[in-house]
């Protein structure tokens, strides 16, 4: 479970880090990666709609991509915040092929890589 201090929890940080954002995409993943300067450290916030399945379907993938950010903080910028949107084939995913996504995209929007 992520902690509080590294969750996204409100509206407007959710639109400025997906507007203002890198991104980066795969088959079942889309990344946003902002560096926030008043941030204390980095925050992850998750976006899984109805797109993807049943409360079930979407539940376990929220579980899954909350597991898999947590694992990955430690490669995120200091203040950066982090969205996470799951599209309609994450639910038909793997552990192990949301973990790939997840890094592939992760190294893509991080600062200093080319996209």
């Amino acid at each position: 479970m992520l902690s509080t201090a590294h969750r996204l929890t409100d509206a407007e940080s959710y639109r400025t880090v997906i507007r203002t954002g890198r991104r980066a995409g795969s088959g079942t993943l889309v990344l946003h990666l902002v560096e926030e300067t008043a941030s204390p450290g980095p925050r992850v916030g998750l976006v899984v709609s109805k797109a993807v399945g049943n409360a079930v379907v979407r539940n376990r993938v929220q579980r899954r991509l909350r597991h898999l950010a947590r694992e990955q903080l430690t490669s995120l910028p200091g203040s950066g915040a982090l969205v996470i949107r799951a599209l309609p084939p994450a639910a038909d995913a793997g552990y192990a092929e949301l973990r790939d996504d997840l890094v592939r995209c992760l190294q893509r929007v991080l600062p200093g890589r080319s996209a």
